[in-house]
């Protein structure tokens, strides 16, 4: 296998350390953009420079972002920030590599998880193809262990995929606490962002399940987070972790992806058992047809976690 070139956008925890460990990976990294700069060199950048800049002045270059989009470059990694809804800047970022016939790969969970038909699409009409497994616990094969058992033959997924929800309940129940003392833990150990909404309420895992479904349905639905059932661990005071550990259980933040749609909500599960992960761990369980159940375990975030996943992904299409 010959290495891939690579155009990186996003400079965040995910992209930075896609751009560090490329080279790991037999990949050279020909386009670095964040939001208001980028950095160009068809015979590959100088990451280490690029990347202290980017902490020294704010900006990876001297070039307009979008000009990273016509670079050269094998496949494009879109490792913007998520956004809801129409799913953009990310959708046309994608959409402009596979016009060109590149691959794309994204650790964005926003056009998977809400234009998945017509990311679908496109990539029909292209001679790139997309792959997303970041979008989906971390470092966690769980997409390319559903494509190789075949959708068709998994009738279901359940689990944990938000590690800052499972560390405040995992830390309310260890240690008595209550929510809001835990989340300002969680804040300054920097697990839980400044605005834990998108965590605390549901949604990101909300999100991921969402593209776990669209998977699972291979084509004969498709699933935005409108049709998912959400709710989060904000409401959930210390007592009922304590009556929960006198029965033998704890309580999760649990979503499941099943023919009945999308749900993700707090659920008592045993104080024993695989769903209740510990800290940031993430877990999923695969229902299949003929192998019973699977239990896919491991760090479901993080800046070289997640960018693993990113660069199997490009060795995947370029093998």
């Amino acid at each position: 296998m010959t290495g891939a070139q690579l155009a990186v956008l996003g400079v965040g925890a995910v992209g930075r350390s896609v751009v560090e460990l490329a080279d790991e990976y037999g990949h050279t990294v020909t386009a670095v953009a964040d939001s208001s700069s980028a950095v160009i060199d068809p015979d590959g950048i100088d990451t280490e420079a690029v990347l202290d800049r980017k902490a020294d002045e704010g900006v990876v270059g001297d070039t307009d972002p979008d000009a990273a989009l016509d670079a050269d470059y094998d496949v494009l990694v879109e490792a913007t920030p998520t956004t809801l809804g129409d799913a953009e800047p990310g959708f046309s970022h994608v959409a402009h590599a596979l016009n060109r016939d590149k691959h794309a790969v994204l650790a964005n969970k926003g056009p998977v998880a809400e234009r998945y038909g017509d990311l679908r699409e496109l990539e029909a009409d292209s001679d790139g193809r997309i792959r997303f497994e970041a979008t989906v616990g971390g470092a966690i094969p769980i997409c390319s262990t559903i494509d190789d058992f075949g959708p068709d033959h998994i009738t279901a997924a359940r689990g944990v995929l938000n590690g800052t929800a499972n560390f405040i309940l995992s830390r309310m129940a260890a240690e008595g606490l209550d929510y809001d003392h835990v989340l300002a833990e969680a804040q300054d150990l920097g697990v839980a962002e400044a605005d834990p909404t998108f965590d605390v309420e549901g949604i990101d895992a909300a999100l991921k399940f969402v593209i776990l479904s669209n998977v699972l349905a291979d084509g004969d639905e498709e699933y935005t987070l409108d049709d998912a059932t959400v709710e989060g661990i904000t409401d959930i005071p210390g007592t009922a972790l304590e009556l929960a550990a006198e029965d033998g259980r704890t309580i999760r933040l649990i979503g499941e992806a099943t023919p009945d749609g999308v749900s993700v909500g707090p659920r008592l599960v045993p104080d024993d058992g695989p769903l209740s992960v510990t800290g940031t761990l993430n877990i999923v369980q695969l229902e299949t047809t003929h192998a019973g159940r699977l239990n896919i375990s491991g760090r479901g975030a993080g800046g070289p976690e997640t960018a693993t996943a990113v660069l199997s992904d490009v060795s995947r299409l370029i093998e």
